[in-house]
């Protein structure tokens, strides 16, 4: 417990040293969403933030499909970050 405290206390000090935490092994998006965005190893990391987004930081922003870009689910916002809204 006290490890986790301390990565979260030097990542809130220094956010740019700190690396984020890697995905999950099970994705909190379906695989049309995954493939959409570029596939698995584009995506650096999920985070669920709210009962019907996630945010995704992407590795390279221009391997979104065209057809993600279009989707209204799915936000692609600066710096490599996509909000996808999912479950509803």
């Amino acid at each position: 417990m006290f490890e986790k405290f301390h990565q979260a206390l030097w990542k809130a000090l220094t956010p740019d040293l700190v690396p984020d935490v890697t995905r999950p092994a099970s994705s909190l998006l379906d695989s049309a969403v995954l493939a959409a965005l570029g596939g698995a190893e584009n995506i650096t990391s999920e985070q669920k933030v709210a009962l019907t987004r996630v945010r995704v930081q992407v590795c390279d922003a221009s391997k979104l499909t065209l057809h993600a870009q279009q989707l209204p689910n799915v936000m692609p916002l600066a710096n490599g970050v996509v909000h996808v809204l999912v479950g509803l």
